[in-house]
């Protein structure tokens, strides 16, 4: 029966189909509140990710981590972070028939795995009740003091069914505004405060090192509430926003959303002029749906539509996980029902089976977003300060090359001479290479983020007309045969335009001397030809650091991975006198040799930047860019790279 409070019934959409998931994105601790088993073995089991079809184990459906919720310590500093979002719960809550089990799995799953998803927020989407009776009111209430208890910061706000619907948030007092107002929220940490007619909320967290925000507004927020809500903003013009209220967007057959009319009105006289919002959240209406619109500042605006009312049970409080993850640029979105996960309905429910994750594209994803520029308009990141080239002279420092100090786009001169910034004397000239085009070689500006100096080598012109740099005759690292170990680092930009079959094994780093010049490759383990030692890039993008140990006669090679263009990177080569070690932008790739080594051999012949030589000639030359280059004679442990 239609309740009297809704006025916008609706035929609800069709479900659409889903996958049953079976990576259960984390069990632990549900089967503890429905009288399950503990076993945190079998709970880890819950959240690693599985092909679809593959039925759980045993111990999966029945796993749960021992202990009850505790205290809320998320990671302030970590670049990934966890947002919570539980939409309508008003079937759970719908005058004698009341189920607060659901929900509160679901808010002891918050509590109990927060440190695991480094979770800072729940957010409720409002339609708490059917009814809106204070009865009602008061049993969703009882349940968030699970949160209240643990310390965890959320918001709440209020749907149609928990107020007159016809009403905005002038309405005065209501069951939901003794519950749920702000006096609820008045020592809850992060908690801003409230628009004085209480329906609309402010609260903020601190993740990823900064401060967000998140304005909870009521289902119908009247022009002095969003006065209010520019007001909360206006206070803090340089934290991201989330923001939530029960209707914006409504779901199509194909997942996509539209505004509904509310929605749009909202978009129309606070959203779109907010640059601060970057994501909006909303119940209401089902099946989930998702949409983006440009702002008045042309930037992407995320609108988001979570509910599971209509799912069995009610939806059986399921909620949205948003994983937040500033290095990787994406928020992976994840569902699940912590009640049903923690076997509530029992194991032979099966109905409560097809809810336990949702894997349908409109439950499970992800959303590319560009943080840096996303926010760029209103809090834009400071770019990191260059170093001076004494702070890079670590000790064994052999050689240490930088491009900053130049003219952007400037020719590099023929005669022009790069200083060793150790003192020692190991320059680099530029090869003249018979044939190179006029501009082969440029000073560029560019440079990694993390990169000491502020520029770079521009390399053009590849193996028809490119150029390079070598180290001067007598350098002393032309004899150098690192019997102590080494670290070699660079700097480097793979531009889009980058040939495979032009442009692979081009070298960004690599001795003139070949393997037959040091008297090796003398078995078939090698090839007499190619470099002595040589940092280059496979046509598939891949770094390769081939070289030919003092410790042996044939070669050994470490591979990365496929790297992106059009980017800059950070490759570091270790060798401890032992082994040998590739480091990509700090981590360490897979394709690292076990095979002991020691040392490189070398014949005093220059070192070349950018250039390969093969049987004596220039083969190849780099296209790209490159910037700092240091040369170290130990092995140095990642955090003393120049990428930190």
């Amino acid at each position: 029966m239609q309740n009297p409070l809704r006025d916008d019934a609706r035929n609800p959409l069709s479900r659409r189909g889903f996958l049953v998931g079976t990576g259960l994105a984390g069990a632990a601790g549900i089967a503890a509140s429905a009288g399950l088993p503990d076993g945190a073995a079998a709970a880890d089991a819950l959240t690693a990710p599985a092909a679809a079809g593959t039925p759980p184990t045993a111990a999966a459906q029945t796993a749960a981590s021992s202990g009850r919720p505790g205290r809320w310590r998320p990671d302030t500093a970590s670049p990934r972070f966890t947002v919570a979002v539980m939409p309508d719960t008003q079937y759970m809550f719908d005058g004698a028939a009341v189920d607060p089990a659901p929900m509160r799995a679901s808010m002891e799953y918050v509590v109990r795995e927060q440190t695991r998803h480094n979770t800072v927020f729940l957010v409720h989407l409002g339609d708490l009740t059917q009814n809106g009776a204070a009865s009602e009111m008061q049993a969703a209430g009882a349940v968030f003091d699970v949160l209240d208890r643990a310390g965890a910061p959320y918001s709440v706000l209020a749907g149609n069914h928990d107020v007159v619907s016809s009403t905005d948030d002038q309405r005065g007092p209501t069951p939901y505004l003794d519950v749920f107002g702000p006096k609820r929220f008045r020592r809850a940490p992060g908690f801003i405060g409230s628009s004085p007619d209480g329906y609309n909320t402010a609260h903020a967290f601190t993740a990823a090192g900064r401060e967000w925000v998140v304005l909870a507004l009521d289902w119908k927020t009247s022009a002095s509430g969003l006065a209010w809500a520019r007001s909360v903003l206006a206070a803090r013009p340089h934290a991201p926003v989330i923001l939530t209220t029960h209707a914006i967007v409504d779901s199509d057959a194909s997942g996509g959303a539209v505004f509904d009319v509310y929605g749009q009105q909202l978009w129309d006289t606070f959203i779109a002029d907010q640059d601060q919002v970057f994501l909006t959240l909303n119940g209401h209406y089902w099946g989930p749906g998702r949409t983006t619109r440009k702002n008045a500042a042309g930037h992407d605006v995320e609108l988001h539509l979570t509910n599971y009312q209509n799912r069995y049970y009610g939806g059986a409080a399921m909620i949205r996980l948003y994983h937040v993850d500033l290095d990787r640029n994406v928020i992976d979105v994840e569902t699940l029902s912590p009640f049903v996960l923690g076997g509530g309905l029992g194991d032979d429910n099966a109905l409560a089976d097809e809810e336990r994750t949702l894997s349908g594209d409109v439950d499970r994803f992800t959303v590319a977003v560009d943080f840096t520029a996303r926010f760029a308009g209103f809090a834009p990141v400071a770019p990191r300060a260059s170093r001076p080239a004494s702070a890079m002279l670590v000790p064994g420092t052999m050689a240490y090359w930088r491009f900053d100090g130049t003219t952007d786009g400037a020719t590099v001169a023929p005669a022009t001479r790069v200083r060793d910034q150790t003192g020692r004397g190991n320059d680099l000239v530029v090869a003249q290479r018979p044939g190179a085009v006029p501009g082969a070689l440029r000073w560029s500006s560019a440079h990694h983020p993390d990169q000491p100096g502020a520029g770079s080598l521009a390399l053009q012109g590849g193996k028809p007309g490119g150029d390079h740099l070598l180290t001067v005759d007598g350098a002393p690292i032309n004899r150098a045969r690192f019997a102590d170990g080494y670290t070699v680092e660079a700097f480097f930009l793979l531009p889009t335009t980058f040939d495979p079959d032009a442009n692979g094994f081009s070298a960004l780093f690599s001795q003139s001397s070949s393997a037959g010049d040091v008297g090796k490759a003398r078995s078939d383990d090698g090839d007499p030809q190619e470099p002595a030692v040589t940092l280059s890039l496979s046509g598939d993008r891949e770094l390769q650091w081939c070289v030919y140990p003092t410790s042996q006669d044939g070669s050994l090679t470490n591979w990365g991975h496929e790297l992106p263009l059009g980017r800059w990177w950070h490759v570091a080569v270790v060798n401890d006198r032992s082994h040998t070690v590739m480091y990509v932008d700090g981590c360490p790739v897979v394709r690292n040799p076990s095979t002991r080594n020691r040392g490189l051999s070398t014949a005093g012949q220059p070192w070349l930047l950018g250039g390969y030589r093969y049987g004596g000639v220039l083969d190849q030359v780099f296209v790209g860019s490159i910037g700092d280059v240091r040369v170290v004679g130990r092995a140095l442990r990642p955090e003393e790279f120049m990428i930190t």
